[in-house]
């Protein structure tokens, strides 16, 4: 075997070191980034590309800082997603920010053999690695016996055993980490023997690029098209020699994986061993009824009913919580400010926007929590399975479930998962078609109509009718998504044939650490992302309702004030005549009432229309415009959204504005609408071109507005 190479890099000096976490999917590579960073974390995307990355900090005993990267799941280092990319990418570019100068490898203790080669792979780089094998409770469990010292000699690395979960030998990882810094030693022999064509190749890529590493730069060169840090130059060469050489990647790559397999498999009977003759596993056995074809897809709904239904029934205290609050704190403020300029605009347009939504945040924290515990507990990956025959009917992969499903908390996550579907026409489709699933960002608006159509009545024991009318929303939003998907099966047209590679992990309790830390981050992303819209677009609906061009806000003023002395109206009913005829006159009503012609058939009048308008921007802006639109009034103007929305006449007929069929047909618009910048930029740069978000928005607004159309000619 050829020496491997060792990437000297003089840590010591350093004041912070990179460490980046690297295994296949379902190790525990999360758990044990947030055992070792916990709230130190941060996520963002991989530069250049849509790929999460999640970024830590903590610190060694030796008081050296360490920068923990939790790299994306991977099973070798011949890339298939755009996921595995990222890493091969990174670990192929000794001058990439994110370059770490400590590997530490998790692996399943109790799937070792499957893990084991990508580690080989990136131990032969030449950085300084540790293995960690991690779920030493679920060995324990199943009786499998290890010898951590017998690995250790065979790999010629550090091996130790931990448990993520519990915690178990986290203290010791960390002292491991602190030596292999102090000491970057790597092994003297690689696991695999190049043959003498592909040392010729590695030298001249060696040569060029000013590497060190044979077995890195004959990855170079079988991946020299798709590493975007290669110059046009670079892949010329490359691929000269390629020629030149007659090297063929295919029998490379083949010739690899089992000669890494014939040599760590002899290590492995050696250091462990498993217990003979036992019967079907805990895992095998729940598995026979979760993954069974009748009584599977039967759990996946009644979970996913549970699911809906706790959004909705179960939040209610805490929402009522917010509610009184924001009503008191805008009460507190008008009572205490001066009447003025800058305390309408804190109490009518601030305070009121940031309230329409932050009410909103247990039902998305509720969401967000029950999915966290779906994907620990490992129901996620079963549901993959299971629906993999059904989507490909429609032109899906059964990853795609993933990212519907994920589309039910935010549509933006959820399209950049299809990332992992390696079948460019069945992931076109999947991105194209996930935003029709309801995300959190429609609860609002779900929350404040569905009791303008439903009343809320107790039906089926603990469920209630409102409960159920949210989930039959959720429903026809999927039932559009696999309509679409059929529709564009038919459209789009490609030779690459499907496949479902997918591991299965095993069931476990989930940690709650892990939940509760999924649970901040996400709240917290989309508190403050929408937050900062809301408090722009409620500062600018202040603004354009609260003023108007010319006279027309005085004048609107003086005709009110005569009509109700010709009416004899009372103190308050006067105060709201004034408002209805301001906002009218503002520059905010003259936006409403030019597309109110458009709009009208739908039955929505022209502040609606504003608030259409503004959720452009993002759908949950709904909710906030309305609470700006209606805060802007009298001051006995009280009570919650929904109920000054209830209060809300038609001036002509003197009819409630929401009614049953305005309210439903709104909900119709809502569900098939596109209505989120931000998803479109995402679509554009997975898809790499404005076509398909165009399309995309195009579709959707307009099967939203025939929808709506027609359900409110039908019940009007």
């Amino acid at each position: 075997m050829y020496n491997a190479e060792v990437v000297k890099k003089p840590l010591q000096g350093k004041k912070t070191v990179t460490v980046a976490l690297i295994g296949n999917p379902n190790c525990g590579k999360s758990t044990v980034f947030n055992q070792l960073t916990g709230l130190r974390q941060k996520v963002g995307n991989f530069p250049g590309v849509t790929v999460e990355k999640k970024v830590g900090n903590f610190q060694l005993d030796n008081q050296l800082k360490v920068r923990l990267v939790d790299f994306p799941g991977t099973y070798s280092l011949y890339p298939t997603s755009q996921d595995e990319r990222v890493v091969l990418n990174i670990l192929a570019n000794q001058e990439d920010q994110y370059y770490p100068d400590v590997i530490v490898y998790v692996a399943d203790i109790t799937h070792l053999e499957q893990h084991l080669l990508l580690f080989t792979q990136v131990r032969d780089l030449g950085i300084p690695t540790l293995l960690a094998l991690n779920m030493a409770d679920a060995a324990r469990k199943e009786e499998i016996w290890y010898d951590t010292a017998a690995l250790q000699d065979s790999l010629k690395v550090p091996v130790i055993a931990i448990s993520a979960r519990e915690g178990e030998n986290i203290p010791q990882l960390k002292e491991e980490i602190s030596q292999l810094i102090e000491k970057p030693s790597q092994a003297p022999s690689a696991f695999y023997d190049l043959s003498k064509g592909e040392k010729d190749l590695a030298k001249t890529v060696q040569s060029k690029l000013n590497i060190n590493n044979s077995y890195l730069a004959l990855l170079i060169a079988q991946n020299a098209g798709r590493l975007p840090f290669l110059t046009q130059s670079d892949r010329e060469h490359i691929n000269e020699h390629i020629i030149q050489s007659g090297f063929n990647r295919l029998s490379m790559q083949v010739r690899e994986v089992m000669q890494r397999y014939d040599r760590f498999t002899p290590m492995l009977k050696k250091a462990i061993q498993r217990p003979e003759g036992k019967g079907l596993s805990l895992t095998d056995k729940i598995d026979g009824i979760v993954t069974h074809n009748i009584w599977g897809p039967i759990i996946f709904f009644a979970l996913m009913l549970i699911v809906f239904q706790a959004i909705y029934s179960w939040s209610s205290f805490p929402t009522d919580l917010i509610d009184a609050g924001f009503a008191n704190l805008n009460s507190f403020v008008k009572t205490t400010l001066p009447e003025s300029w800058y305390a309408d605009l804190l109490t009518d347009g601030i305070i009121a926007g940031l309230g329409g939504i932050l009410i909103f945040i247990p039902q998305i924290a509720i969401l967000f929590l029950l999915i966290s515990i779906l994907e620990e507990v490992g129901y996620m990956a079963r549901a993959v399975f299971m629906f993999d025959n059904v989507m490909q009917r429609f032109g899906l992969n059964g990853r795609s479930i993933v990212a519907l499903v994920s589309g039910a908390a935010c549509a933006i996550p959820a399209v950049m998962s299809t990332r992992t579907i390696s079948n460019w026409k069945e992931r076109l489709i999947s991105i194209m078609v996930t935003p029709f699933i309801s995300c959190s960002a429609r609860i609002p608006v779900y929350t404040v109509l569905i009791g303008f159509v439903v009343p809320a009545t107790a039906s089926w024991g603990i469920f209630n009718a409102q409960g159920l009318a949210f989930m039959g929303l959720y429903l026809l939003g999927i039932i559009a998504a696999l309509g679409s998907a059929y529709i564009l099966k038919r459209l789009l047209h490609s030779e690459e044939r499907s496949f479902l590679m997918l591991e299965l992990p095993e069931y476990r309790m989930p940690v709650v650490r892990n939940i509760l830390l999924n649970v901040w981050e996400k709240v917290k992303t989309f508190t403050i992302e929408a937050g900062r819209i809301i408090l722009i677009v409620s500062i600018v609906l202040w603004v354009l309702a609260s003023y108007g061009p010319g006279t027309k806000i005085a004048e609107a003023e003086t005709q009110a004030i005569t009509l109700a002395q010709q009416k004899n109206f009372s103190e308050t009913q006067t105060a709201d005549l004034i408002a209805a005829n301001k906002i009218e006159a503002s520059y905010a009503g003259h936006l409403g009432k030019f597309i109110e012609p458009a709009i009208r058939p739908l039955g929505f009048d022209w502040k609606i229309g504003i608030a259409l308008i503004t959720s452009f921007a993002a759908r949950e802006v709904f909710v906030g415009t309305m609470a700006t639109i209606y805060s802007i009034g009298s001051e006995e103007e009280e009570g919650s959204i929904r109920d000054r929305m209830a209060r809300e006449k038609d001036p002509l007929t003197g009819k409630p504005i929401y009614d049953f069929a305005t309210s439903l047909s709104l909900l119709i618009f809502y569900v098939f609408a596109m209505m989120c910048m931000s998803t479109l930029a995402v679509v554009k740069r997975e898809t790499n071109s404005w076509k398909w978000p165009i399309i995309q928005f195009f579709f959707m607004t307009g099967l939203a507005y025939l929808g709506s159309f027609i359900v409110y000619q039908v019940f009007k």
